[in-house]
């Protein structure tokens, strides 16, 4: 990676479109949050038949957001009640023994993600951009560090997410992120968008 510069600076362009982007992304995940809230009350219905009407329907996850600030993730809880909650799910060991039913289902489809509709509607998010960072995943963190990566917002997709997801090694999700960064536009963003459509329809790989 030492041919790319060490910290982008967001142009003037880029700069006021993130502006612009925080008004679309308010407005897609309140349009997203009112659409889909039927599928969100099946899976809320599904999590507490397979597990109990005591049993969480949601967790949350303490990630890495802009410049470093941390926030609560939101998700369908789609593991046992006793997996570890602070590891990254491709780093368990046999991460299969602790998915639910429910929980397999809405992985494959990246259903799991939809409450982090309410993360976008906080501002902790975008639709789009680099996915956030476990708090303990200090490789990861300290590389989008040093390439300028926290200067965006995460996103509920990005652009490493439809190159390769969690197969990618932590250098490559960099490199996939700094190229988000460097070519940050509407245009890109759609794409991303609609990438991200095809790879779930595919049921292409895990959101993280």
């Amino acid at each position: 990676m030492s041919e790319m510069p060490e910290k982008y600076t967001l142009t003037r362009g880029q700069k006021f479109y993130n502006h612009i982007k925080r008004v679309i992304d308010f407005v897609m995940a309140f349009l997203g949050i009112i659409i889909l809230s039927p599928v969100a009350v099946a899976i809320w219905i599904a999590i507490k038949f397979e597990d109990g009407w005591k049993a969480h329907v949601f967790f949350d996850q303490k990630r890495i957001g802009l410049r470093k600030k941390e926030f609560n993730l939101f998700k369908f809880r789609s593991m046992r009640v006793d997996a570890p909650h602070e590891v990254a799910t491709h780093l368990l060991k046999d991460p299969e023994q602790y998915v639910t039913k429910v929980g397999r289902f809405i992985r494959k489809t990246s259903l799991d993600e939809l409450p982090q509709l309410f993360n976008i509607l906080k501002g902790d998010m975008s639709v789009c951009g680099p996915r956030p960072a476990l708090w303990n995943q200090f490789d990861l963190i300290d590389l989008r560090e040093k390439y300028g990566v926290h200067e965006i917002k995460p996103g509920l997709t990005g652009w490493a997410q439809i190159h390769g997801r969690d197969e990618l090694e932590i250098p490559e999700k960099v490199r996939q992120d700094v190229y988000y960064l460097r070519h940050l536009s509407f245009g890109l963003d759609v794409k991303c968008f609609l990438k991200t459509i095809g790879a779930v329809l595919k049921k292409e790989g895990n959101a993280g």
